[in-house]
Protein backbone atom coordinates (compact mmCIF):
# COMPACT_ATOMS: atom_id res chain seq x y z
CA UNK A 1 0.00 0.00 0.00
CA UNK A 2 1.25 2.96 -0.90
CA UNK A 3 0.31 6.53 0.77
CA UNK A 4 0.41 10.30 -1.07
CA UNK A 5 0.33 12.96 1.01
CA UNK A 6 0.62 16.96 -0.76
CA UNK A 7 1.23 19.53 0.63
CA UNK A 8 2.45 23.58 -0.11
CA UNK A 9 -1.51 24.67 -1.00
CA UNK A 10 -2.91 27.81 0.03
CA UNK A 11 -3.64 31.17 -1.19
CA UNK A 12 -2.19 33.19 -4.25
CA UNK A 13 -2.14 36.49 -5.41
CA UNK A 14 -2.65 36.54 -9.32
CA UNK A 15 0.40 36.24 -10.74
CA UNK A 16 2.30 34.96 -8.04
CA UNK A 17 3.95 31.29 -7.47
CA UNK A 18 3.48 28.57 -5.46
CA UNK A 19 5.25 25.27 -5.10
CA UNK A 20 3.34 22.14 -4.21
CA UNK A 21 4.96 18.59 -3.35
CA UNK A 22 3.46 15.34 -2.31
CA UNK A 23 5.52 12.70 -1.11
CA UNK A 24 4.80 9.09 -1.38
CA UNK A 25 5.32 6.56 1.32
CA UNK A 26 4.71 2.52 1.33
CA UNK A 27 6.14 -0.21 -1.04
CA UNK A 28 6.35 0.75 -5.04
CA UNK A 29 6.92 -1.84 -6.80
CA UNK A 30 7.51 -0.67 -10.17
CA UNK A 31 6.85 3.63 -10.19
CA UNK A 32 5.80 4.29 -13.97
CA UNK A 33 4.29 7.83 -13.44
CA UNK A 34 3.72 10.84 -10.97
CA UNK A 35 1.05 13.59 -11.66
CA UNK A 36 -1.06 16.27 -10.58
CA UNK A 37 -4.68 16.38 -11.40
CA UNK A 38 -7.03 18.94 -9.92
CA UNK A 39 -10.63 19.26 -9.67
CA UNK A 40 -12.29 22.30 -9.30
CA UNK A 41 -16.65 22.41 -7.33
CA UNK A 42 -18.56 20.77 -10.01
CA UNK A 43 -16.08 19.97 -12.59
CA UNK A 44 -14.23 16.68 -13.66
CA UNK A 45 -10.86 16.07 -12.50
CA UNK A 46 -8.51 17.00 -14.93
CA UNK A 47 -4.19 15.67 -15.61
CA UNK A 48 -2.12 19.00 -15.00
CA UNK A 49 0.91 17.74 -15.09
CA UNK A 50 2.91 13.99 -15.43
CA UNK A 51 6.09 13.06 -14.73
CA UNK A 52 7.53 9.37 -15.89
CA UNK A 53 9.95 7.24 -14.93
CA UNK A 54 12.06 8.16 -17.60
CA UNK A 55 11.38 12.22 -16.59
CA UNK A 56 9.11 12.46 -19.34
CA UNK A 57 6.76 15.26 -18.71
CA UNK A 58 3.05 16.07 -19.78
CA UNK A 59 1.03 19.19 -19.37
CA UNK A 60 -2.10 20.45 -19.44
CA UNK A 61 -2.29 23.30 -22.79
CA UNK A 62 -3.36 25.74 -20.03
CA UNK A 63 -0.56 25.72 -17.46
CA UNK A 64 2.58 25.07 -20.16
CA UNK A 65 5.05 27.48 -19.66
CA UNK A 66 3.81 28.31 -16.19
CA UNK A 67 3.91 25.26 -14.07
CA UNK A 68 6.96 22.64 -14.11
CA UNK A 69 6.77 19.17 -12.44
CA UNK A 70 9.72 17.79 -11.35
CA UNK A 71 10.69 15.00 -8.90
CA UNK A 72 12.86 13.34 -6.33
CA UNK A 73 13.36 9.76 -6.63
CA UNK A 74 15.68 9.54 -3.40
CA UNK A 75 12.83 10.83 -1.22
CA UNK A 76 10.07 9.78 -3.39
CA UNK A 77 8.67 12.85 -4.39
CA UNK A 78 7.32 15.01 -6.70
CA UNK A 79 6.47 18.59 -7.10
CA UNK A 80 5.03 21.41 -9.01
CA UNK A 81 5.62 24.68 -9.35
CA UNK A 82 3.09 27.20 -10.29
CA UNK A 83 4.04 30.46 -11.74
CA UNK A 84 2.23 33.16 -13.27
CA UNK A 85 -0.68 31.44 -11.46
CA UNK A 86 -4.15 32.67 -12.66
CA UNK A 87 -8.01 32.78 -11.15
CA UNK A 88 -8.69 29.65 -13.63
CA UNK A 89 -5.94 27.60 -11.41
CA UNK A 90 -7.82 27.40 -8.26
CA UNK A 91 -8.48 24.27 -7.20
CA UNK A 92 -7.77 21.39 -5.25
CA UNK A 93 -4.69 19.51 -6.41
CA UNK A 94 -4.15 15.74 -5.82
CA UNK A 95 -1.01 14.05 -6.37
CA UNK A 96 -1.09 10.31 -7.76
CA UNK A 97 1.31 7.64 -8.47
CA UNK A 98 1.05 4.79 -11.21
CA UNK A 99 2.59 1.72 -9.65
CA UNK A 100 3.23 -1.54 -11.59
CA UNK A 101 0.59 -0.52 -14.55
CA UNK A 102 -1.47 -1.98 -11.96
CA UNK A 103 -2.54 0.00 -8.80
CA UNK A 104 -3.10 3.28 -9.08
CA UNK A 105 -2.70 5.97 -5.63
CA UNK A 106 -4.29 9.07 -5.09
CA UNK A 107 -3.77 11.76 -2.13
CA UNK A 108 -6.24 13.68 0.05
CA UNK A 109 -5.59 16.72 -1.91
CA UNK A 110 -4.34 20.26 -0.99
CA UNK A 111 -6.66 23.51 -2.23
CA UNK A 112 -5.01 25.95 -3.87
CA UNK A 113 -6.99 29.78 -3.67
CA UNK A 114 -5.76 32.52 -6.59
CA UNK A 115 -7.18 35.84 -4.43
CA UNK A 116 -6.03 39.58 -4.80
Amino acid sequence: QVQLVESGGGTVQPGGSLRLACTASGTIFNLKAMSWYRQGSGIQRELVAQITNEDITTYKDSVKGRFTISRDSAKKRVYLQMNNVIPEDASVYYCCLEDSGVWTYWGEGTRVTVSS
